[in-house]
């Protein structure tokens, strides 16, 4: 499956989270539930993605990507009222990182299904 017809399952799949689960959860639970939608669209997922940083070949960090699907696309789930600029440098480090060129921020914890599309390298 091509990365545009993906990114549009993925939001149909979120969208249908937010359907059944209001803002007030703790982002665990709307990434299980995330989870949940996108295998049973017959889309691979992995959650909990380890991540290590490294700076002159040493290991700096290491952190945990929310959702990887199909190796193609990050999502990094939010449970806030408004998501803040450090959300979205945080999914552009973790596409650095990892070397995908696209991910989605996704924020349950909104009045709205909130969702970002970022890019690894900067794209009009």
């Amino acid at each position: 499956m091509n990365t545009e017809d993906l990114i549009k399952q993925i939001i149909n799949c979120a969208y249908e989270v937010r359907l059944k689960l209001m803002p007030g959860f703790l982002e665990s639970v709307y990434r299980k539930a995330l989870m949940i939608e996108l295998r049973s669209n017959g889309i691979s997922a992995e959650e909990e993605y380890p991540l290590s940083v490294y700076y002159k070949e040493m290991l700096v960090g290491e952190f945990r990507a929310d959702i990887i699907v199909e190796n193609k696309v990050i999502i990094e789930l939010k449970a806030v009222q408004q998501l803040h600029v450090s959300h979205e440098a945080q999914l552009i480090n973790y596409l650095s990182v990892t070397h995908m060129d696209t991910g989605l921020l996704i924020n349950f914890g909104g009045p709205k299904l909130e969702i970002k599309r970022k890019y690894r390298e900067y794209k009009k």
